[in-house]
């Protein structure tokens, strides 16, 4: 049984090295858990390792592995990078409260088997008051359930930023082979690309890196409830 700040940091961990493949610094395991000094992280790091959570490896300064994760880490905790900020009540609701800033809806983005590349506007919603206003930004349809581990359903509208690259781990609309978009969780490594579901019944896709297009990255999303 871990405690709060033992789970946390794990989990910390655990983002930091599927994100970018390096382990956080003392530093950053510190200001994570909002601890005033570094001997804290060291007795809650040794507390994991002595329990097998962690392991480090030898001859590599700060180098961590993670070795297992709690039992009761749930989805989101394990897909750390991104936890969809859900508007409640949908677009019906928050239409009546728009402070005038609008993004176009640009038709729907499979999270499941590919579509068309999507290009055409089809209506317009506002932008969610919790987003920061600099930048460019769109929502497509939801079709599909690969994501749902990643909390996201069929039928949510999602909140794209648009930008043509994106860290490791961040949830993406990748354009494969300039015609077909599709919503997944990205990850570089050497010369391919792999889009991954979060969804255990779809497999990860392998791309070659000029098969794949970022188009931007997934910032909220809207639900009807």
């Amino acid at each position: 049984m871990l405690t709060k700040k033992q789970k946390n940091l794990l989990l910390f961990i655990n983002k930091k090295l599927r994100s970018s493949g390096i382990s956080p610094s003392y530093e950053e395991m510190k200001s994570s858990l909002n601890l005033k000094s570094k001997s804290g992280i060291h007795r809650l790091i040794s507390a994991l390792e002595e329990r097998g959570f962690i392991k480090r490896l030898a001859h590599k300064a700060r180098a961590l592995e993670v070795v297992k994760l709690p039992e009761t880490a749930s989805a989101n905790d394990i897909y750390n990078s991104f936890s969809p900020s859900v508007i409640k009540g949908g677009l019906d609701d928050i239409t009546n409260r728009n402070d005038g800033s609008e993004i176009p809806v640009l038709g729907k983005i499979a999270a499941g088997t590919p579509v068309e590349a999507i290009q055409n506007e089809v209506s317009r919603i506002p932008l969610p008051s919790n987003i920061e206003k600099k930048g460019e930004y769109f929502g497509l349809k939801v079709q599909g359930d690969s994501m749902i581990e990643a909390g996201i359903n069929d039928g949510d509208t999602v909140v794209i930023k648009k930008t043509d690259i994106a860290d490791n781990g961040k949830i993406v609309v990748a354009l494969i082979d300039d015609h077909e978009a599709m919503l997944k969780r990205i990850r570089k490594k050497g010369k391919t690309v792999a889009l991954e579901s979060a969804n255990k019944n779809y497999e990860t896709k392998i791309f070659g890196p000029d098969r794949v297009k970022v188009q931007g990255v997934l910032v909220s999303l809207y639900r009807s409830f």
